[in-house]
């Protein structure tokens, strides 16, 4: 099983920053960030991307981390087809 996982929860934790101070440096809704926190999201789009990075002053390598293992407790649902 291969998986992308969101670090936001660590990197705020670590720097004592709520979501809620995240949205304001970033001007994203809190629905958003808090998608991410929970790492409860499926796509990301490129505005999304660089305000976080901005906002945190981080590397998209920095939020997010490509994980390969054989565990299958952490199963992602394949897109549905389009017609």
């Amino acid at each position: 099983m291969t998986y992308i996982k969101c670090h936001l929860s660590k990197i705020l934790g670590e720097r004592r920053v709520t979501q809620r101070e995240l949205g304001r440096m970033s001007g994203l809704s809190s629905f958003t960030i808090n998608k991410f926190y929970n790492e409860r999201w499926k796509g990301i789009d490129q505005y999304t991307l660089v305000a976080l990075c901005k906002s945190l002053n981080v590397q998209v390598g920095d939020l997010f981390e490509y994980v390969e293992t054989k565990d299958k407790s952490k199963k992602i649902k394949p897109r549905p087809r389009r017609k």
